[in-house]
């Protein structure tokens, strides 16, 4: 069970158009359409699988949720206050947040990867789209390989 891509496309898309709409694309949809599928089969886990500490269909970890306050959003403070302005950002709910409250995370997921100066790639270039990914969410530490996150995504996200 999973979340139907197609109501989590139009998801992204009015959630990205309403809260941070300088930031909305085809690319930036199906970017976040790719991490879904390949972090948690497009909402199928809403925690990390065995021993991880992953949250939300995204899987963002709480350490990068913190660094992302800590070391982006701290320097950007008109993107804070647009969170500020839609959601309660303290740690109290950070769990309930990152695991049931799927337009915070759609938000959290785009900023994240708003960190990095390189653009995102065309979204018809999946291979392309997959290597943003693994550089810049799954990193070189992560597990996943770039064929992996190509048959997810045809597999969850369509």
């Amino acid at each position: 069970m999973s979340i139907k891509p197609n109501q989590l496309r139009d998801l992204i898309d009015e959630t990205l158009s309403c809260i941070l709409p300088d930031m909305t694309s085809q690319n930036a949809r199906e970017l976040l359409m790719m991490t879904a599928a390949q972090e948690s089969h497009c909402g199928r886990y809403l925690q990390q699988v065995g021993c991880g500490v992953a949250l939300g269909i995204f899987q963002m970890e709480p350490a990068t949720y913190e660094d992302l306050f800590d070391n982006y959003l701290r320097y950007h403070q008109d993107l804070l206050k647009r969170l500020e302005t839609h959601f309660s950002t303290n740690n109290k709910n950070f769990k309930v947040n990152m695991k049931g409250n799927l337009v915070y995370q759609i938000v959290l997921a785009r900023l994240q990867y708003r960190r990095f100066p390189e653009n995102l790639p065309d979204f018809s270039d999946t291979t392309a789209m997959a290597c943003y990914y693994k550089k810049y969410w799954n990193t070189v530490k992560g597990k996943a390989t770039i064929a992996e996150v190509l048959f997810n995504y045809d597999k969850y996200a369509f």
